[in-house]
Order: C-alpha cells, then structure tokens, then sequence
C-alpha cells in the first residue's frame, strides 16, 4: 500500500464524563450538560458518554460512591476510554485513589479548563498566563506524583512523611518557576499600563467587551471592528485579549478589547494568572456585558459574571466601568421572543440593554449608539472663546473632546461648542488654566 494513502493523524482520547451532585439545588440542568460536552470537546477528546450522578453519600477517598464508581468502570472499560472527567472538584488524594481504581488519567473540572486554555494560548503572554495557573494547580497535587517514593515510618524519632525530601525538592522547583513566571507577568503588566497610558492621552475612549464564555463575543468584535478574531461555536475558542480601533457615529475613533469568557466556578488560579488580562476590562471606560439571551440558563451565566467582576474590583481595587448589555443571539430566538425582548431592552433597567445578533448584524448601529450615550453620560458642553494665540487648546480639544461646532468671529477669535467628558474637563483646565467657558 501506498503510504501516501495511509492517514497517520493520531486518533482522539476518548473520555467518559460525569457530573456529581448532592443536592436538588446544584443538580445539572440540560444546559450544564451541554456545557461540560462542549468543554470536553473543545479539549479534542471524543465524548463516549456524559451523565449526571446523585452522590447521596460522599466517600471521601474517591467522592463518589460505590455503586456510582463500579457503574463508571465498567463504561469507561467498555467504550475504550482513556480519559475520566469528573466534572467537579477532586481534592489530590481522591484523583489518585480515582486512577487507580478507574485505570486512566482522571482530570477534574480545574484540570480540564486549564489544559483547554493550554491549547488556546497562542502570544507569549498567554502561554505565561496558562503555565502560571497550571504550576499553581500541581504544586497542590504534588503527592501523586511522588507516592512511589513512600518510606516506612522507623523507630528512634524518625518521624518524615512519604517521600518529604523528594516532595521538598520538587516544591521548591515548582516555586522558583512560579516566581520567575511571576516576575515576566509584572513586566507584561507594565507594558500593557504603558500602553493603556497611551491610550489615555490620545483621548480615545476604551471599551471591553466581557461574558461568559461562548456568548458570542468574539463575533461581536469581529463584527463591529471589522476584525478577523478566531469565532466559532465553543468553550474559550478564544484566549488571548485582542484590541482593535472601530468607530462611533459621532465620537470617531474608538478602541475595542475582547476579553477571555467566564465561566461556572472559573478555577481560582486562572482569576490570579490572568489579572493583568483581565485588569484592561476594569480600566476601560465602559463595559459591555454580552449575554446569550438563547440560553436558558442566561440568568445564572450573568450573575457568574458578575461575581467575577466583583472579585477582580476588590483584589485590583480599581472601581468597575460603567457598563450597558449587549443581548446577543436573536437570531436564534422564537420571533415571539425577540419582540419581547426588544421591548424589555428599551425599557427601565438598572443598566442599558440593546437586543442584537452579533451573526446577522441586527441591531449593532443601535448597540454603537448606545456605547456612544454611554460614554457622553456626564459629560458637558462648553463654549469656548479661543483667540489666535490659543491654537495648542484648539488642538488639544480636537484630540481629547467632540467638537460639536466651531465657528469664526469678526474679532478673528473662534468660537467652539465642545463635549468633554468628566475627567478630559478636569485635564483641560488644569493644563490651560487661562482658559473661561461661557
């Protein structure tokens, strides 16, 4: 046979998922199956089986019980399975006793997100990201890993644990790495507060797109920048934050940030890794919550946002941006639906809402109008008399405000309408203090 003709692509692990529950409140909804098939997948493996499990009584070497474990073996033996993903959370010692008994890898919910966001990280500062929360989450397990050094407790005083000089070793190598990881992520988090810094002064307005992951983000960004951003139908099919300039209809130039999706219980040390990422979205100057409004469990996804949005405000201590929602996906809403939605959106609400498909283009131009009103709330119009010798005020209000209308006076001076916003007003008159509006 020819070998042209023979296919060597290596064929995809196949896994075997579970969900634990324990109670009525936190059992899985069709949605959150979908979901943990979806994070499965997007991990490349082949989904053989995916069920829910009630633990009516946790065993706390391998969390599930007995029945329930015996019922896993025997299926992840008879579909060939190779990987085991208990979609929950394993202490070290229940993963270990889990593969022994199971004969597989065994990850858990932490483990999956985090070899997902492995496989998506594409810049230097991705993949700094990722490894930073993936030594965080082994240096916890580092007692699978070093079990086959188990000594024999003796007489005399000697009282070491299993393998402690091996495991000290190992963990003060997982700890020099962490640092140094550590030490290259401040250096990416004064390059990006340069860079916001940048942003700043060229009076462009910011504006970050955040949500749970698969919303449709990513879309909406290449739809409103004109972008080429990786989009598709899946868990994080994108990691990296990208940043594009687009315009607003009367305000111009403007920036334009995709952000990493939320997620359900979004493990701890991916929050901690990526807070330099994460700290452009709290530095913008408006927010726009994309929701998946298709979803049926649309509400809890917002509200899992938002949790994240109010951890990342206490640790950065920074206040979070005004915000509006963007309602994605009317597309694949039922007609009666979407009417009902756009008249909700329009309605009083604690923040602004625009019904939109980031696929169709429907109602984006109102969605721009609307970050436009967002931005100009608060700000003020001022009247301007600004003489011939005034032209680096004229300037710097071209770059930094809207100038709504500039006429000439017999006088030969200029008379300017100009829109700033709180801060630019205060940075005006502090760089040109001669300066009087009518």
């Amino acid at each position: 046979m020819n070998d042209k003709m023979i296919d060597r692509t290596p064929a995809p692990e196949v896994a075997g998922a579970v969900i634990p529950w324990f109670t009525p409140a936190n059992r899985p909804t069709e949605d959150r199956l979908q979901e943990t098939a979806g994070l499965v997948e997007a991990l490349g493996c082949e989904l053989a089986f995916l069920r829910p499990e009630h633990v009516r009584k946790v065993n706390s070497s391998v969390l599930l019980s007995g029945g329930i474990l015996d019922r896993l073996a025997e299926d992840l033996k008879a579909h060939e399975c190779t990987i085991a993903v208990i979609d929950g959370d394993l202490t070290p010692v229940q993963q270990r006793n889990l593969e022994r008994r199971l004969e597989v890898k065994v990850i858990d919910r932490t483990g999956l997100i985090l070899e997902i966001f492995g496989l998506r990280a594409r810049t230097k500062e991705g993949r700094l990201q990722v490894e930073l929360a993936r030594l965080l989450y082994e240096r916890s397990r580092l007692v699978r890993t070093w079990t086959h050094l188990e000594r024999q407790r003796g007489g005399g005083g000697f009282l070491s644990g299993p393998g402690e000089s091996q495991l000290e070793a190992d963990r003060r190598m997982l700890d020099e790495k962490i640092l140094r990881l550590r030490r290259d992520l401040e250096d990416v988090k004064r390059t990006r507060a340069v860079q916001r810094a940048g942003r700043k002064r060229s009076g462009k307005p910011v504006i970050a797109l955040v949500g749970y992951t698969n919303a449709g983000k990513s879309t909406l960004f290449n739809r409103i920048s004109g972008a080429n951003v990786f989009a598709r139908d899946m868990p994080f099919a994108t990691l990296d934050p990208t940043i594009r300039r687009f315009d607003l209809p009367t305000l111009g130039e403007a920036a334009l940030i995709d952000t990493v999706g939320f997620i359900t219980d979004l493990p701890t040390h991916l929050i901690d890794s990526f807070q330099a990422t994460l700290e452009e979205a709290m530095q913008a100057d408006l927010l726009v919550h994309v929701r998946d409004r298709s979803s049926p469990a649309d509400l809890d996804q917002a509200h899992d946002v938002m949790l994240v949005l109010e951890r990342l405000q206490k640790e950065t201590g920074l206040p979070l941006p005004p915000m509006i929602e963007a309602w994605n996906k009317s597309d694949a809403l039922p007609p009666e639906r979407a009417e009902a939605l756009s008249y909700a959106a329009h309605g009083d609400r604690e923040h602004s809402a625009v019904l939109v498909s980031a696929l169709t283009g429907e109602g984006i131009e109102e969605l721009l109008s609307e970050i436009e009103g967002a931005l100009l709330r608060g700000a003020s119009e001022l009247m301007l008399d600004l003489a011939p010798a005034d032209g680096r005020a004229r300037a710097w209000l071209h770059r930094n405000g809207d100038v709504i209308s500039e006429e000439p006076t017999e006088s030969g001076h200029v008379e300017l309408l100009v829109r700033l916003t709180h801060d630019r007003l205060g940075q005006f008159f502090a760089e040109f203090p001669h300066m009087k509006a009518d």
